[in-house]
């Protein structure tokens, strides 16, 4: 079976403020228990030590759970943890990300709001194509609105998976999972929680939006 034939569900990423004060590995297993399909560590510190610690902590995790781990823009760690690649434009080559990581590895591209970016990520290897944000979003905030109309014309134009990221809530993801989204990519709508136990509930609720085709 082709890696990207299991792209589909809750994409669950990670956000450091969100997930401190020892939340991290709680609240992403809660995540993952309650059926988050990938898994997107996300930490732009300079603490490399730290990072891998983290990411190989959340890669036994993924593993336990039947999850896929994807590491935001640094494909030495990945090359290194032998796991997925998140890149977005400014972030360096999609191709030599590949050639790095193999053929085998996930690879996404960040494409905002451009068919044409999506165009040109598939063509240097992308597993799939990640277009936001749709809503007003709390980490992006000046990032290109895209638009259910944009997902349409993806899904008929690409055979890649395609994900959905930027503000999106339980009440606005079956939308996007209607117009073409395989996966939805959730922050803050998933991790702002008070408990691991909200994090699972959430995360359920989710992964039933996929439950059915």
């Amino acid at each position: 079976m082709k890696e990207t034939t299991r792209l589909r569900g809750l994409y669950a990423i990670t956000d450091s403020q969100l997930l401190a004060e020892g939340r991290l590995l709680s609240y992403v297993e809660a995540a993952l228990k309650g059926g988050a399909r990938l898994l997107q560590y996300r930490d732009k510190s300079g603490d490399d030590a730290r990072r891998l610690r983290e990411a190989d902590a959340l890669q036994e995790l993924c593993a336990r759970h039947g999850a896929r781990l994807i590491i935001n823009d640094d494909a030495e760690l990945a090359a290194r943890l032998g796991v997925g690649l998140h890149l977005g434009q400014e972030d360096g080559s999609l191709s030599a990300a590949r050639a790095l990581l193999g053929r085998q590895a996930i690879i996404g591209a960040t494409c905002h709001a451009q068919l044409a970016l999506a165009e040109q990520a598939i063509a240097e290897g992308a597993s799939y194509i990640a277009f936001g944000r749709f809503f007003d979003s709390r980490t992006k905030p000046g990032a290109p609105a895209a638009s259910a109309e944009l997902l349409q014309q993806a899904r008929a134009r690409f055979s890649q998976p395609i994900a959905a990221i930027g503000g999106i809530t339980l009440e606005t993801a079956p939308q996007l999972i209607a117009q073409g989204a395989s996966l939805i990519a959730v922050i803050h709508a998933l991790f702002a929680a008070d408990s691991a136990a909200e994090v699972q509930r959430r995360a359920e609720a989710f992964a039933q939006l996929f439950a059915t085709p």
